[in-house]
C-alpha cells in the first residue's frame, strides 16, 4: 500500500497495533468498536449472519457468497463513494470492505489475490485522502481518517481466536492536526472513546477502553479528556463491582484528580516554570496508570451472570445424566476392569519369573513370553474406559483445551499397542483352545486362514501408520499452529500436479471401501457423484484435470456441486426407502438385510456429502478414515469379539481424533465458513449453517454412523450417548464455576460451545438409532 505508507512515513500520522479481544470474528468485534456492547452470544449467530454486516446503509448487496464475493462487495461500497465525497450533508463516514476477508479465507494469506486487493484499497484510501485535503484547503475545519481492521488474520487463513496473529489489527489515525508520529501497542478497544472525545460525544455508558492520549496534542486538553475518562470508567466500575473502592485504579484515579487540581491552580496563576511541567507529566502518567488498572478491573468484572438460571440449568443437565442407568452400569463395568487388571498384572508377574527359574528351554520360554507379553500393556476394558475418564477431568486446564488434539493422538497410539497385544494373544495363544466354528473375514474374502492372521496384525500397525502421516497433514492447536503443515505445501501452486494425483486417488479408493454394500442404483450415483467432485474441485482451481491448462480462469464451481447434491439425495432416499419398507416386511431376514443396506446407504450419502465439503487436500482424511473402519471391522472388532461398549468406545476415541486430523481444534477460528458456500450461488441461512456443522463434525459424525451400521444387529450401545454426555456436563459446571477465569471467553467459551454443538449432533444419531431399535423390537 505505497500511498497509504508514505502518508504515515511523512508524520502527519498516528499508527498503532491494536489487540483485538476474542472472539475475533467480524459481528462481535464490529459491535464492541461502535456500541462497546458484548456478547459471547453473537459467535453462536454469526453463521445465520454469513459473516456480513451492512451497517448505515440502505442498499441492498446483489451477492453475498464468501466464496467468490472478492470484488463485487467492495464494489458495493465504493460505487457511492464518489458522490458521498462531494456532499457536504454528513459529520462521519463509515465504510466497510470485505474483499480481503474473503480472499485470505479461501486461499489463505499468501494467496496471489492479495496484492491486487491491497493496491485497490490503497487507492480508495488515496481518494479519500486527496478529497479532505481538498474540502480543508476550502477553509474547512480539520478531518480525521480513520483506518483499521476488526481482527487480523492466522496463518490458515482464519480467526476467531486468540493467538497473536489473530487478536493484531491495524490502526491508522490521519490528520493534518498532528505534529510528531506515534507508534505503540494499544487496545482495539480504546478507539471508541478516542473518537467520541474528539466529536464532543459522551463515551459510550459501557465502555472498557481508555483514551489515546498521542491524538490530543494540546497538553491541557489531553489532561481534561483523561479525567471525563476516568469520570466514566470509575461509574461503570461502581455499577459492576460491589467492592471498587479497593480497585487499585479507582483509589489512582482519585489521587491523579486532586493533582490534576493542583496542577490547574498553578496553570491559571500564570505558572510556567519547570515544576509545572513535571508536575503536569506526573498527572498524566497517573491518568494513565489509573485507566489502565480500572480498564483491565473492567474488562474482568464486567459480566453480569444469572447465578439461578446457571445453577437450574446444571441441575437439569445432571438430572438428565444420573438417572440413565447406564451410568451405574458403566461404573460397576470400570471397577471390575480395574480389578481384573490389577489381579492379571500381578499374575502374569509371577508367572514370567516362574517360567524364568523353571526351565533353559528357549522355545518353551519363547513361548511364555508371547503368553505374559500382556504385562506390558494394561487390560483393554481398564484402558478404554480409564482414558475417557481421564480425559473428561483433565479438561479443567486452560493448556489442555488448548493442546487437546495431543492427549486423542495419544490414547489412539496406545489403543492401536493395545489392540496389537490382543490380535498377538488371539493368534498366537489362544488359537489351539478355540472350539467351534468361529466367524471368518478371509473365508468371506476368498483368503486362506494365514492370509488373514497376517492381516490381523498389519490391521493395528496400518492403523498406527495412517494416523501418524494424518497428524502432519493439518497442525492444530495453539501453540504450533502458526507453523506450516503438509497441507500448506499441498496447496501452493507448485504441488497442485501431486495434490490432484492425491485427490483422484482418495476418490478412488473411497469409492471402493463403501461401494460393497450399496444397491446397483447406489453404486452408480456414488461413482458418478464422486467423479463430479473432482470436477467441483477442478472448477474453483484446486486441481486439474490432465488436459486442463494451468491459467484457466477459476469458476465458482456452482452447477458441479449442485450436481453432488442430486447424487447425494437420490443415495439418502435409496437407504430410506429401504429402511421403510422395514415396516412391512416379514420374514425376519429380509428384514435385517434391508435394515443393514439401507443404514449403509444413508451412511455412503454422507460421505460423498463430506467428500464434497472437504477441502482437496483433506480428501485424504476422509479416505484414511473409510480404510481405518474397514479394516477394524473386517479383522479386528469381529473377529475378536469385542462387544458392544468396547466397540462403541473405540469408534468415539476414533471420532475424537479424527476431528483434530481435520484440521479442528477447540479454537473458533478454525471453523471452515467458505464451505456454507458451496453450490449456492448467494446465502441462504439453512443449508449455509447446514453444510457448515456437517463439515466441522464430519470425523465424529462418520464413525458414530459407522457404529450405527456395525451394531444394526446387536441392541447394547448404550455407552455411545453417555460418553459424549460426560464431557458436555462437565463443562457446564467448569464454566459456571471458572465464570472469571482469565480465558473464559478465548478458551472455556468456546469449548463449551463446540462440546454443546458436538452433543446436538449425538444426540440426533442416537435418536436415529433408538428409532430404528424400538422398530425392531416391536416387531414379534
Amino acid at each position: 500500500m505505497p500511498y497509504t505508507s508514505r502518508v504515515v512515513e511523512r508524520g502527519s500520522s498516528h499508527s498503532f497495533i491494536a489487540k483485538a479481544r476474542p472472539p475475533t470474528v467480524t459481528m462481535p468485534r464490529i459491535k464492541v468498536n461502535y456500541t462497546q456492547i458484548k456478547s459471547f452470544l453473537n459467535l453462536v449467530l454469526i453463521p445465520h449472519m454469513g459473516f456480513f454486516i451492512c451497517l448505515f446503509s440502505s442498499h441492498p448487496l446483489s451477492d453475498l457468497n464468501i466464496s467468490f464475493s472478492f470484488c463485487q462487495v467492495d464494489n458495493n461500497v465504493t460505487r457511492h463513494l464518489d458522490g458521498t465525497l462531494k456532499r457536504d450533508d454528513w459529520d462521519i463516514l463509515i465504510l466497510h470492505y470485505l474483499g480481503l476477508d474473503h480472499i485470505r479465507h479461501i486461499s489463505g494469506p499468501h494467496s496471489s489475490l492479495i496484492g491486487p486487493k491491497l493496491m485497490e484499497m490503497d487507492d480508495i484510501i488515496k481518494k479519500i485522502h486527496s478529497s479532505l485535503i481538498s474540502k480543508e484547503s476550502e477553509g474547512t475545519l480539520p478531518n480525521l481518517l480513520v483506518l483499521c481492521g476488526d481482527h487480523g488474520m492466522s496463518e490458515t487463513g482464519s480467526h476467531g481466536g486468540s493467538s497473536e496473529p489473530e487478536i493484531n489489527t491495524p490502526l491508522v489515525l490521519i490528520s493534518p492536526t498532528f505534529r510528531r508520529k506515534c507508534e505503540l501497542h494499544r487496545q482495539q478497544v480504546d478507539l471508541t472513546p478516542t473518537l467520541a472525545l474528539g466529536l464532543g460525544l459522551p463515551i459510550s455508558k459501557n465502555s472498557v477502553g481508555h483514551l489515546i492520549p498521542a491524538v490530543f496534542e494540546e497538553f491541557r486538553e489531553q489532561l481534561r479528556l483523561l479525567q471525563i475518562n476516568g469520570h466514566q470508567l470509575s461509574r461503570l466500575l461502581q455499577d459492576s463491582n460491589p467492592t471498587f473502592h479497593k480497585e487499585d485504579g479507582y483509589e489512582q484515579f482519585r489521587v491523579a484528580e486532586k493533582s490534576h487540581g493542583s496542577w490547574m491552580k498553578l496553570y491559571l496563576d500564570g505558572n510556567r516554570s519547570e515544576v509545572l511541567s513535571n508536575m503536569g507529566k506526573k498527572v498524566l502518567r497517573q491518568y494513565l496508570e489509573a485507566l489502565k488498572a480500572m480498564s483491565s478491573a473492567l474488562s474482568k468484572h464486567l459480566g453480569k451472570y444469572d447465578m439461578y438460571s446457571m445453577i437450574m440449568g446444571m441441575i437439569f443437565i445432571l438430572q438428565l445424566s444420573v438417572i440413565c442407568k447406564t451410568i451405574i452400569v458403566l461404573y460397576l463395568r470400570l471397577v471390575n476392569c480395574i480389578f481384573f487388571a490389577l489381579n492379571e498384572f500381578f499374575f502374569q508377574i509371577n508367572a514370567v519369573l516362574f517360567n524364568f527359574l523353571e526351565s533353559n528351554n528357549p522355545e518353551k520360554n519363547l513361548r511364555h513370553f508371547h503368553k505374559n507379553i500382556s504385562i506390558f500393556f494394561i487390560q483393554l476394558d481398564a484402558l478404554l474406559l480409564i482414558g475417557t475418564m481421564g480425559h473428561t477431568l483433565s479438561l479443567r486446564s486452560s493448556s489442555f483445551i488448548e493442546e487437546e488434539h495431543q492427549t486423542w493422538y495419544f490414547l489412539l497410539n496406545t489403543l492401536c499397542l493395545a489392540i496389537f497385544q490382543d490380535v498377538c494373544r488371539k493368534y498366537f495363544r489362544e488359537q489351539s483352545t478355540e472350539k467351534g466354528p468361529s466367524f471368518s473375514p478371509a473365508l468371506e474374502l476368498g483368503m486362506s486362514l494365514g492370509s488373514e492372521k497376517w492381516l490381523a496384525l498389519a490391521t493395528p500397525l496400518l492403523t498406527l501408520t495412517c494416523c501418524h502421516l494424518l497428524r502432519s497433514l493439518n497442525q492444530t492447536g495453539v501453540q504450533w499452529a502458526h507453523l506450516p503443515d503438509f497441507g500448506h505445501r499441498l496447496n501452493s501452486g507448485d504441488h497442485k500436479a501431486f495434490l490432484s494425483l492425491l485427490v483422484a486417488v482418495s476418490l478412488v479408493l473411497i469409492f471402493l471401501l463403501i461401494q460393497h454394500h450399496c444397491s446397483l442404483v447406489s453404486k452408480i450415483a456414488l461413482a458418478l457423484g464422486l467423479l463430479r467432485v473432482y470436477s467441483y474441485r477442478a472448477a474453483v482451481g484446486n486441481v486439474l484435470f490432465p488436459w486442463q491448462h494451468r491459467s484457466r480462469s477459476i469458476s465458482k464451481g456452482t452447477v458441479e456441486a449442485q450436481f453432488v447434491y442430486v447424487f447425494v439425495l437420490g443415495i439418502l432416499f435409496t437407504g430410506l426407502k429401504d429402511l421403510l419398507r422395514l415396516q412391512v416386511m416379514s420374514s425376519a431376514v429380509e428384514s435385517r438385510r434391508l435394515k443393514s443396506r439401507g443404514l449403509w446407504e444413508v451412511y455412503s450419502g454422507m460421505v460423498l456429502l463430506v467428500a464434497l465439503l472437504f477441502r482437496a487436500h483433506n480428501l485424504p482424511t476422509l479416505a484414511c478414515c473409510l480404510l481405518i473402519q474397514t479394516i477394524m471391522a473386517q479383522f479386528i472388532w469381529k473377529k475378536l469379539h469385542y462387544d458392544a461398549a468396547q466397540t462403541t468406545i473405540m469408534h468415539y476415541w476414533f471420532g475424537q481424533a479424527f476431528f483434530y486430523f481435520q484440521g479442528n481444534s477447540n479454537n473458533i477460528g478454525t471453523v471452515d465458513i467458505s464451505v456454507g458456500f458451496v453450490g449456492l450461488e448467494s446465502y441462504v441461512e439453512a443449508p449455509a449453517v447446514f453444510l457448515t456443522t456437517l463439515s466441522t463434525y464430519a470425523g465424529p459424525l462418520l464413525w458414530a454412523c459407522h457404529l450405527l451400521c456395525f451394531l444394526s444387529s446387536q441392541r447394547d450401545s448404550y455407552c455411545f450417548a453417555l460418553l459424549r454426555s460426560i464431557p458436555a456436563v462437565f463443562y457446564v459446571v467448569l464454566v459456571t464455576l471458572l465464570r472469571y477465569h482469565l480465558f473464559i471467553w478465548s478458551v472455556f467459551s468456546p469449548k463449551l460451545l463446540y462440546e454443546a454443538m458436538h452433543t446436538l449432533i449425538t444426540t440426533a444419531v442416537c435418536l436415529f438409532f433408538t428409532f430404528m431399535d424400538q422398530e425392531r423390537s416391536a416387531r414379534p
